[in-house]
């Protein structure tokens, strides 16, 4: 003999009750994505999400240099010709960013508009005098003077 512990509807409300549960367990272990930084050459376009990011608030000083060292994931091609546009988020731009090329800081001050171009020439010169083939840029967005998140490309110079 079979006992129904619950009836149809009983059944209905807790199959609901546990749909409901486990949406919200997906959604509380998403991160929310950062802002995009994006770099265009000519026609192609590539963008990526911070390799550092603490949503506004300073990176910790002992994680700048590994952010900042860090092998970029996202790669554009680059004639010495060519116009290289930078475009970061809205909410970036209204902190301010400055680029970091090799690690280093190549502008004092931070820049508060979404978008700017740099000619291509300017990212293969290197201290030795002879052309570098490839350049890891970083974009960096400040608070002040302290750095709120950092997003990486590699220019890789061709021809």
């Amino acid at each position: 003999m079979t006992v129904a512990f619950f009836s149809g509807k009983g059944r209905r409300i807790g199959v609901a009750l546990g749909a409901v549960s486990a949406g919200l367990l997906v959604l509380s272990a998403c991160d929310k994505p950062t802002p995009l930084a994006t770099v265009t050459v000519g026609t192609t376009s590539v963008n990526s999400e911070a390799a550092c990011y603490n949503d506004g608030e300073a990176i910790k000083e002992s994680l700048i240099q590994g952010c900042l060292n860090k092998k970029a994931d996202k790669t554009i091609e680059v004639a010495m010709d060519d116009k290289v546009r930078f475009g970061v988020d809205p909410e970036i731009a209204d902190r301010g960013w400055t680029l970091f090329i090799n690690g280093q800081q190549a502008e004092q001050e931070p820049f508060k508009k979404t978008y700017r171009t740099i000619p291509g020439s300017a990212f293969f010169a290197s201290q030795t005098g002879e052309p570098a083939s490839k350049t890891n840029v970083s974009i960096v967005e400040t608070n002040g003077k302290k750095l709120t998140g950092i997003w990486q490309f590699e220019l890789k110079k061709t021809s």
